[in-house]
């Protein structure tokens, strides 16, 4: 594989091939190779075309390409997007953490802790928290519980350059977001939530008190600051039989 003089690895100029149709395939194989997950966010256009060594516009239709082929999406103010493989419609909803939301009703809750480590996060989260990989995040592993059982199974990853020694606390009792805004001053501002079903593997199974291969809900967030950076990524199993997820829809 060659590199072209001021680009990424594959880009050629003297060959038949359009610049922008190369910059187009260099993107998708970085889609179908995981390296760019469901949900990442691009660099800026200028940024992104410095990096292929390419003018704004040649960027341009190499992008249109791929947002006409359905890998990416623009949203307005926030950038451009790799899609995710499934039909997503918007949910106008509060940002609030299951903690907040069982405190806000009453419910009372207990919280294990089965994890809180730091760790090299898989590619596509490190991706998706626009970090290096090998970079080290924490890892926070949780078991929510009611009167009637465990509810929610929650892996957060949480950026720890944005959130230095986070690992030390104990979140048994403390609210993550808490955390992040009480104790480090992050503003946390929008998040980007998508919800599925699956049926429980073993872990799953084990932690919600399910048979395995019973269904549950899952969900997966970016959650971004005031000034757009990611700071946590979360996959969360739900025990459906004992907590619904509701939504409030505003028709603008």
């Amino acid at each position: 594989m060659t590199v072209d003089k001021g680009g990424l690895p594959g880009i050629k100029r003297d060959v038949p091939t359009a610049i922008h149709v190369q910059i187009s395939e260099h993107i998708r194989l970085r889609i179908a190779g995981g390296e760019w997950p469901p949900h990442y966010r691009l660099k800026s256009e200028p940024e992104l075309a410095q990096e292929f060594g390419v003018s704004r516009g040649t960027l341009r239709r190499a992008l249109t390409t791929l947002i006409e082929e359905g890998l990416l999406r623009q949203v307005r103010g926030r950038g451009t997007f790799v899609t995710s493989t499934t039909i997503e419609p918007a949910i106008a909803q509060k940002l609030s953490t299951l903690s907040e939301d069982f405190a806000d009703q009453g419910v009372v809750t207990t919280t294990t802790v089965r994890e809180c480590a730091l760790i090299a996060p898989p590619k596509p989260v490190a991706a998706l928290l626009d970090v290096a990989p090998g970079t080290h995040v924490l890892r926070l592993v949780r078991v929510r519980s009611t009167e009637q059982g465990p509810v929610a199974l929650l892996f957060n990853f949480v950026r720890t350059d944005l959130a230095p020694g986070i690992e030390e606390v104990d979140f048994t009792s403390a609210s993550l977001f808490g955390v992040l805004e009480g104790t480090y001053g992050l503003k946390i501002a929008t998040a980007r939530r998508t919800f599925g079903a699956e049926a429980a593997g073993a872990d799953v199974a084990d932690s919600l008190d399910l048979a395995e291969g019973a269904p549950v809900q899952y969900l997966q967030q970016v959650t971004y600051l005031a000034d757009d950076r990611p700071v946590e990524y979360s996959d969360v199993w739900i025990h459906s039989g004992r907590l619904r997820v509701t939504s409030l829809l505003l028709r603008r």
